[in-house]
């Protein structure tokens, strides 16, 4: 089965979050030998696909997403309706990340097909929540595979994940993802006696260094430490005569194991002390990480090696994926994919080359997968 030709049919479906857009019905018949299971949700719809090869072994499951974002406008060609360029596919989702899905469905396919030496369960994820609010796809879809006994024990996410060229990275984790909203309480009042003034600026100026691109703690090897990134602040009435009242500040923390909700918390009350203010913070995503060491890593790593002659590089950077909802059941995870270079932006575009490159890599991993499980 060509993966470009699958790629250009999964294109044409106009999959902005969080529709479907009758995708699902194209993708069963890939895989028609497959066990299916549909989940649906507040209007989001999630596939599981299986399949199972004797009485006992491991699960593999490959997840992804086949939501895309908006087109927008400007677009050299119609953003849903594939087309080559050169070296190029452009369309909407080709490396976000239906060049991912079509590179493990054509290698499932091709690995059944040959009568591939498997131990176990074989199984594909996909939602259309992805780039939504990313609650009721795989989030979901995990719940419910709990109650049912049918959790994987390892899991790919074929998200676009090589910065220079493909395979020169994986990722083995993700930080996790903390939003703040924090308002700081003053007393109005006229700048000309500002003793009878309490200005809420003058307060968050003496601790804002603490908040402000301020590290939560320092890192490790495998991730960046945990900022505090400001993204937003507001006060005042945009006048030069009266002080604000209150003063409101949004930001957000990237943050490693190191770094909790707690830590956090623990970090504004002894800043804050004193201070009348209200706080929010919420955890929208946990850090997860994959030791380097674990089956599923080192099988990728040998794929790589064994089809394209690279050696990637693990990293744990960039924003969230649903990766993170894997790694919470502990299932160990790691994420492969093609180029990211211009996701989400106009005129987006793979290199061919690369879908062709990741069917082959899959197709590498599954059929070594069943040599040294454990």
């Amino acid at each position: 089965m060509q993966s470009i030709e699958v790629l250009k049919n999964l294109v044409s479906y106009p999959t902005i979050t969080p529709q479907e857009c009758g995708i699902y019905a194209y993708i069963r018949g890939i895989l028609p030998d497959f066990e299916g299971l549909e989940f649906q949700k507040e209007g989001v719809k999630n596939l599981f696909l299986y399949k199972k090869f004797g009485e006992n072994g491991t699960h593999l499951c490959f997840g992804g997403h086949i939501d895309v974002v908006p087109a927008g406008e400007g677009w050299e060609s119609e953003p849903f309706t594939p087309t080559q360029k050169g070296e190029y596919l452009i369309g909407r989702g080709v490396q976000d990340m239906k060049g991912g899905v079509a590179a493990f469905l054509c290698a499932i396919r091709e690995f059944v097909d040959s009568k591939g030496c498997f131990n176990g369960i074989l199984s594909v994820l996909l939602t259309s929540d992805e780039e939504g609010e990313a609650i009721f796809g795989t989030k979901y879809v995990l719940e419910e595979l709990q109650k049912r006994d049918l959790l994987p024990s390892y899991a790919i996410v074929a998200e676009p994940t090589s910065v220079e060229k493909f395979g020169d990275m994986i990722k083995n984790g993700r930080r996790g993802s903390i939003n703040g909203k924090l308002t700081i309480f003053g007393k109005q009042g006229h700048v000309a006696y500002p003793s009878k003034c309490v200005n809420p600026v003058e307060i968050i100026a003496k601790i804002l260094p603490k908040i402000a691109g301020f590290d939560i703690d320092n890192g490790s090897e495998e991730f960046e430490p945990s900022k505090i990134v400001v993204t937003d602040i507001r006060s005042g009435m945009e006048v030069v005569n009266v002080t604000p009242n209150d003063l409101k500040i949004m930001f957000n923390i990237r943050n490693s194991p190191k770094t909790s909700l707690q830590d956090l918390e623990n970090h504004f009350k002894q800043i804050l002390s004193g201070i009348p203010h209200h706080l929010e913070l919420k955890q929208s995503s946990k850090p997860f990480l994959t030791d380097s060491s674990n089956l599923i890593i080192q099988k990728l790593i040998q794929s790589l090696q064994k089809t394209l002659g690279i050696t990637p590089l693990l990293s744990t950077s960039g924003g969230t994926s649903d990766a993170r909802y894997f790694a919470e059941y502990g299932i160990k995870v790691v994420e492969c994919g093609v180029c990211n270079d211009t996701i989400h932006s106009l005129n987006e575009r793979v290199k061919m080359r690369e879908v062709e490159e990741l069917k082959a890599v899959f197709l590498e991993l599954l059929q070594g997968f069943g040599e040294d499980r454990v």
